[in-house]
């Protein structure tokens, strides 16, 4: 449990942080920066608000909430993913970066998911 609980913690940290390098190099005006701090407080609250149902799933030890909660961090896979080409229209190379080590974490995070306490869930029967 709080290997899968750390794991998501990291993935959630690094897309905070990958939002701030963001904000930090806006590309239009319709983005977030740090020029608007309480839009990107919001911004860093809807981060966290989706991060809560991963959370609440590192709790439970159950095989369909454990692929539930891999279907739901797959998503932040797709999301990391799609920083790494992002990263290249922001001329800052920590963009692409934060993008490639939150998808492998997240990917990671999805193994463990899955494979925590395997052994436990599958009794021997005599």
């Amino acid at each position: 449990m709080r290997i899968r609980f750390s794991f998501v913690f990291l993935t959630m940290v690094l897309a905070i942080i990958a939002l701030l390098l963001g904000a930090k190099n806006p590309t239009g005006p319709n983005t977030v920066s740090f020029d608007e701090p309480f839009i990107l407080m919001l911004s860093i609250g809807m981060v966290i608000m989706l991060f809560i149902p991963p959370f609440i799933f590192s709790f439970f030890n159950h095989m369909v909430v454990k692929i539930i909660s891999a279907i739901y961090q797959g998503f932040a896979v797709i999301l990391f993913l799609g920083l790494v080409p992002v990263g290249f229209f922001i001329p800052d190379v920590w963009v692409i970066v934060v993008g490639i080590i939150g998808m492998i974490v997240s990917i990671c995070s999805i193994i463990v998911t899955i494979l925590a306490g395997l052994k436990n869930s599958n009794p021997v029967v005599r």
